[in-house]
């Protein structure tokens, strides 16, 4: 049922003036409402809970949350209903955002909790509170990320992306997407992830998902941590969709591609290079400079 409301996904080769090339996937353009990465993220979620007979999906994630806003539209398409665990229990007083309102009117429950609470989402005994205050209900992590995400991102790369590039690259904020692109990666294929924020920890969750050793991840260019920005990367973005129409947000697909073309110009890839850039979506962040993928 999932494929068939997917549109095709096209190609950009992007003109660069260097000898490496390089080329956007356009996930962004997949679907407009279940857009990117989150498309391949949901897609054997909401299959096994249907085949299991389940009746709502449960999820995690801020006010702002690409993961929440995706995740009730393809609930609603799939004749399931869902429930947002949304951090900040203040907000439940205030009108509100154009992503929640949306994913409220798309069916979701939206369930406000303290930031103390919200950070039991992965406490084992906090699940299994939640299962039983929502029975028959599916839990999908905070981002999407687990073994079925990880089956589902595997898809993103097509049999002539594995003869027709060396480099794959993407952003990383869970670690779900790069963990299927590896997966599915050829071993001539290096896989490169671009953070979204601090910290080493993800390496760790990535080696959870994978064995693969053809892969790295670069921290350079997160602009300090999560949602931050800096003011040259704000200004490549403005300039990248002017020269290239290809639309970029702040959180994730600027600063990966922010980071790619700082490498290209300090020729970290050999003479002709081919280059696959990931463009996973998340593009409702132009709402505002904050989102969580």
């Amino acid at each position: 049922m999932f494929d068939h409301i997917a549109q095709p996904v096209s190609y950009q080769h992007i003109e660069l003036p260097s000898l490496v090339h390089l080329d956007i996937k356009r996930l962004d353009l997949v679907h407009p409402q279940i857009s990117g990465n989150k498309f391949f993220k949901l897609k054997y979620n909401l299959l096994v809970a249907k085949q299991q007979g389940l009746s709502s999906i449960l999820t995690f994630g801020g006010a702002y949350s690409n993961h929440i806003a995706a995740t009730a539209y393809a609930a609603h398409l799939f004749g399931l209903r869902s429930i947002g665990i949304i951090r900040g229990e203040e907000l439940a007083d205030k009108p509100l955002n154009p992503t929640l309102a949306k994913a409220q009117s798309l069916g979701m429950h939206l369930h406000f909790v303290s930031r103390n609470e919200y950070r039991l989402r992965e406490d084992a005994n906090y699940l299994q509170q939640l299962h039983h205050q929502f029975p028959e209900t599916f839990i999908i992590p905070e981002g999407g990320t687990n073994e079925l995400a990880v089956q589902g991102c595997q898809e993103i790369i097509s049999q002539s992306d594995l003869q027709n590039y060396d480099v794959i690259c993407c952003a990383v904020g869970t670690g779900g997407t790069i963990s299927g692109l590896i997966e599915s990666s050829g071993l001539h294929q290096k896989v490169l992830g671009f953070s979204a924020l601090k910290g080493n920890f993800l390496q760790q969750e990535i080696r959870q998902w994978t064995k693969k050793q053809n892969w790295s991840v670069t921290h350079a260019y997160c602009c300090g941590g999560y949602a931050k920005t800096s003011p040259e990367l704000l200004a490549f973005i403005e300039s990248f969709e002017e020269q290239h129409a290809v639309p970029l947000e702040p959180i994730y697909t600027g600063k990966m591609m922010f980071g790619l073309f700082d490498l290209i110009k300090n020729n970290y890839f050999s003479e002709g290079t081919r280059i696959l850039a990931i463009h996973s979506g998340g593009l409702q962040a132009d709402i505002r400079n904050k989102s969580h993928q």
